[in-house]
């Protein structure tokens, strides 16, 4: 017996190591190590994995052997204790803030962590091992005068009330950074002034990947804190295509909050054969719930090829047959200005994060090649009118795997009018949106949207489109060092009197995961996505392990005025592995095994699918105000 379990150890032990060596390799960085603050953070208490994991217990077992299988465990699977916190406060503003309000800032002490080894919960830990260390000195941190462009306040000014908390989210928010803490150091603070204490951990910046094939070879870099001011590059390159063009090349250059006015600037190029862009963006949202103003200005032109199809029975038996691509091309310009105004508070302690909010925008489209019966040089004029409620919650083992998140909670209504000046025809257009979000700790979260669009041409509404979303998440459960959730999301998007009768479709991020069909196109459609997550205490390699499992349903019609439950669902079930280091740039690498019992492509047969996925497939919506918008029909 006790061969035979040995013999059951070692075999899992080996499909770990293959999995995790066959998903990715890691190229590893990190920094000096930092001075102590003088406010040291208190360390959560640590559960003991060796007692409570029997699987981790063999495991260090057999690390601790010289034996080629031991060492090769010792050298990939990482028997730190992990602290498994969460949720971490549930309230926005801890009570121990609103003693500092509205004292002066004497001070701003910045520590900043390297990515490996250092513990935003621990400031005395430190890097164990020489990979870590490696990592660090090839790293530059993240420069002072960028932390403190991201805060909310500066040596002299008053501390308002939610600027130690706004101040952490931003900071948190940003990519470079993996996590932060900002907080009053009590053991300075005087009845009138106090020390603040900023606590950074960086994440590696440098990331890269390629493929080479028979066909083309790529080669794409990304570095999202440029020499440690913030700046993110991004290129990607393919050559050795055969023609009509033999390379592609896609690059962005990004600047966040410029000289702490928080207005980001982007520039965007990319050339393939089919696709032409070249773009330059300024960008200034309502980033917090005090912020008054917001704009964005943005020239964009497009060169592409689209296909060209026969008009549906044009040739008999067949329908939309193509026949080849035409050029279609255009030029974009974006302007739009907001302004938000507070209400009043009658709570000294707490500022109102409520704010009734204007904004007003003018985009024009201009055609230069192509077009068709619904594609027209057009000039939007819109308004918007809104009410915005946000106030943030901080939680763990969402999207990340241990890391703090910020959730966002409250309320959102907005409402569009403008008009299209087109060079086929002018209309009136009139949307209204409203969305709310709510988040217990014992509950869960909870997210409804709704939002309609329409125009409106010789006293007849067309091109509408009425669209509901709904998620939540449930608590975070634990079984000694295992922690899941689950996930439930529901979209559903309506077209009325609209011309794109085939628009919709299902596949991937817009319905059912892993799913791609080109022949599943519609009119209608309602989504049903349900996920859990198993996060497991394992570490191979620095990435963390978990475990999901999915089911997607999918409601589809290409009829105008039928309910699309009144069609046959497409489905997906499926499970896999999810990997994640969030010390590195590069996404969660997700290896998903689905099933998919009806595949048109196949006449009603069964399939089976493995693919990859390096995107979260549920996102937070924000609760902001943003710009004035039509309705997305997607």
């Amino acid at each position: 017996m006790k061969t035979a379990s040995r013999f059951f150890v070692h075999a899992r032990l080996l499909f770990l190591l293959a999995t995790a060596v066959g998903c990715s390799c890691v190229c590893a960085q990190a920094q000096e190590t930092p001075p102590v603050t003088t406010a040291p953070v208190v360390s959560p208490p640590l559960e003991d994995t060796t007692d409570t994991n029997h699987f981790l217990a063999s495991l260090k077992r057999i690390s601790q052997k010289k034996t080629l299988l031991g060492r090769a465990v010792k050298a990939l699977v990482i028997f730190k204790p992990k602290r498994i916190e969460g949720p971490i406060e549930n309230a926005l503003l801890p009570s121990t803030h609103a003693q500092h309000n509205y004292k002066v800032v004497r001070s701003i002490y910045f520590k900043r962590l390297d990515a490996f080894g250092y513990s935003i919960n621990d400031t005395l830990a430190l890097p164990d091992n020489s990979l870590e260390r490696l990592g660090n000195a090839l790293h530059m941190r993240t420069k002072q005068n960028l932390l403190r462009n991201q805060i909310l306040f500066r040596e002299g000014d008053l501390l308002e009330p939610l600027a130690l908390a706004e101040s952490e989210r931003l900071l948190r928010q940003t990519d470079y950074l993996l996590d932060a803490r900002v907080f009053v150091n009590d053991s300075t603070s005087t009845n009138d002034s106090v020390d603040v204490v900023v606590i950074t951990k960086d994440v590696f910046s440098i990331s890269g990947s390629g493929s080479a094939s028979t066909s083309s070879t790529r080669i794409a870099l990304r570095d999202i804190n440029f020499m440690g001011v913030g700046h993110q590059i991004r290129t990607n390159y393919r050559f050795g295509l055969s023609e009509p063009q033999p390379w592609q090349f896609s690059g962005s250059y990004f600047i966040q909050n410029i000289s702490r006015s928080f207005i980001s600037a982007e520039l965007i190029y990319q050339n393939t054969h089919y696709y032409k862009q070249q773009s330059l963006s300024f960008r200034r949202d309502f980033y917090t719930t005090n912020t008054k103003y917001a704009g964005g200005a943005s020239a964009a032109w497009y060169q592409t090829l689209i296909p060209d199809y026969y008009e549906q029975g044009e040739l008999e038996g067949e329908q939309n047959q193509f026949i080849e691509h035409v050029p279609l091309d255009y030029n974009i310009q974006d302007f739009w200005i907001g302004r938000a105004f507070k209400l009043k508070s009658y709570d000294l302690a707490q500022n109102n994060p409520s704010q009734l909010i204007t904004a007003a925008r003018f985009l024009n489209i201009k055609y230069t090649q192509g077009g068709g019966p619904t594609i027209q040089s057009a000039r939007l004029y819109l308004t918007a009118f809104g009410y915005s409620f946000r106030r943030y919650y901080k939680d763990q083992y969402l999207f990340g795997f241990g890391r703090t998140e910020d959730i966002p909670a409250g309320n959102l209504l907005a409402l569009t009018a403008g008009y299209e000046d087109g060079s086929l025809k002018n209309r009136l257009y009139l949307g209204v949106k409203g969305a709310f979000g709510k988040y217990q700790p014992n509950f869960g979260y909870l997210y409804g949207g709704l939002e309609y669009g329409s125009y409106r041409h010789k006293n007849v509404w067309e091109q509408g489109v009425l669209t509901t979303e709904a998620l939540y998440f449930t608590p975070l459960y634990r079984l000694r060092n295992w922690r899941w959730r689950h996930f439930i999301w529901n979209r559903t998007s309506l077209g009325m009197r609209r011309p794109d009768l085939f628009a919709l479709d299902i596949d991937q991020e817009d319905g059912i995961r892993g799913f791609s069909s080109g022949d599943v196109r519609g009119y209608r459609k309602f989504v049903l996505n349900y996920e859990t997550n198993f996060f497991t205490p394992l570490t191979l390699l620095g990435f963390r392990l978990a475990i999901i499992g999915f089911a997607d349903l999918a409601w589809l019609t290409s009829v105008e005025n039928k309910s699309p439950l009144k069609e046959k669902p497409y489905t997906g079930f499926g499970l896999g592995l999810r990997f994640r280091n969030e010390f590195l740039p590069i996404n969660t690498i997700q290896v998903l095994l689905g099933y998919y019992p009806r595949l048109p492509q196949l006449n009603g047969q069964q399939d089976f699918k493995l693919f990859q996925s390096t995107r979260q497939y549920y996102d937070f919506n924000d609760l902001r105000f943003t710009q004035p918008l039509i309705t997305e029909f997607r």
